[in-house]
């Protein structure tokens, strides 16, 4: 693929995975196993509340293209294929699921050094249309992306975006919910490995003249242990620890509490995952 400005959905990806990704509320255990093959098999269990689920995931790859199936406790079943370089610079992407099959998608994804495109459309008879287009360089991007309901002919969502990338920075700005909400985004890395950062973003709804502040950041304690916080203005206050017990297995803890209502009790997630 070309080293071009990335898709529509990269910019303000970054400062976004900071802000959510590993904060939990649920306690999960995964395992992970690799045939002879090149199979890759991954068994999950989640408990959320009173309620548990699992399921098992297959993962193949072979040249330009992978397959992806996975089984859950409640019998879905969704499988996706991906084809690379079908034309050069490009990606398909193939989404299938039962009993739920009118929610597969079809998708196609295009790199050139200077813009990114991506069109997708339902697999059902009323099938929506989804597009968007990316124009830029890996340091400077500017984009947008649409929804079509083919029922109604009307427009179901845009968003227009903009990023400016450097290699210890990343900042950005959203347009989205048709107009109705902007959000900006800074993420600053701290070493060279970007495993400590600061973030901040501030999102803005105009509908409701709510405004949104959230501030956090990683540390890296050591080469094993990264620990993330964050905070924002209503007062929610959240905290992720992560070690690396065996190359490649995680353990995490994270727990998430409001300061302006100290006698709710504080939510707390515990990942397990282990891979050889």
């Amino acid at each position: 693929m070309s080293k071009g400005p990335g898709l529509f959905t990269d910019i303000g990806k970054k400062a976004k995975d900071l802000l959510t990704r590993d904060y939990l509320s649920d306690h999960k255990f995964s395992v992970s196993t690799y045939s002879e093959s090149g199979v890759a098999l991954t068994t999950s269990t989640v408990k959320k509340g009173g309620y548990s689920s699992g399921d098992v995931a297959a993962q193949y790859a072979y040249k330009n293209t992978s397959t992806d199936l996975k089984v859950d406790t409640d019998s879905n079943i969704s499988a996706t294929f991906t084809v690379a370089d079908i034309i050069p610079s490009s990606k398909t992407i193939a989404n299938l699921k039962y009993p739920n099959y009118e929610s597969g998608k079809l998708e196609f994804q295009y790199f050139h050094p200077h813009a990114s495109l991506t069109a997708a459309v339902g697999l059902n008879q009323t099938p929506p249309l989804d597009f968007s287009v990316t124009l830029g360089t890996p340091t400077f991007a500017l984009g947008a992306e649409a929804g079509y309901e083919t029922t109604s002919g009307k427009l179901t969502k845009y968003t227009a975006g903009i990023t400016v990338t450097k290699p210890d920075s990343s900042a950005s700005v959203i347009l989205g919910d048709k107009g109705d909400t902007i959000k900006a985004s800074y993420i600053h890395y701290l070493d060279d490995l970007k495993r400590s950062a600061a973030v901040g973003e501030i999102t803005r709804k105009f509908s409701t003249n709510q405004n949104t502040f959230t501030v956090g950041g990683s540390c890296a304690v050591d080469s094993l242990t990264l620990v993330k916080v964050k905070l924002n203005n209503h007062g929610t206050l959240a905290a992720t620890l992560q070690h690396q017990v065996i190359r490649k297995s995680l353990v995490t803890i994270s727990s998430e509490f409001d300061t302006k209502s100290l006698d709710r009790i504080p939510k707390f997630g515990v990942s397990l995952v282990l891979k050889p």
